[in-house]
């Protein structure tokens, strides 16, 4: 039995597309309409379409929620320092702020080279976290 002949009218973007894509060996508009169509109808290639998308988006959300814990550990660490540091640091002298504040100007100035060379290198501390002892 010979199959039924339908007259369709597309969008000219759309059928240009599919002409090109004809353009391919082997590759009918009859084919790629009908592989489009069995595809529209098939609930079972549309929920694999959907479950292949739900694993990702549940990857992702394990990813997202573990950058959070480290983003909150990473942020309570820093406000313990800081507490720390303002209640057990005396006030300096008046006389010793200006030689205080230069020599701290070149250890801030160090310790941001330091920072700005771990975050670039391969060794810095969230890659030896993440792989362990």
């Amino acid at each position: 039995m010979p199959k039924p002949r339908i007259n369709l009218r597309l969008a000219t973007d759309i059928y240009a597309k599919l002409d090109k894509a004809t353009q391919r060996p082997g590759a009918t508009k009859s084919a790629i309409i009908e592989q489009a169509l069995r595809e529209y109808f098939d609930p079972e290639a549309k929920s694999e379409w959907e479950e292949r998308i739900l694993v990702r988006l549940d990857a992702f959300d394990i990813r997202q929620g573990e950058i959070e814990r480290d983003v909150g550990f990473t942020l309570e660490a820093l406000g313990q320092f800081v507490l720390y540091w303002l209640t057990r640091t005396d006030p300096l002298p008046e006389g010793e702020r200006e030689a205080a504040h230069a020599l701290g100007q070149r250890r801030f100035d160090f310790f941001i080279g330091q920072v700005a060379h771990r975050v670039c290198s391969e060794s810095n501390v969230a890659q030896r976290l993440k792989s362990g002892p």
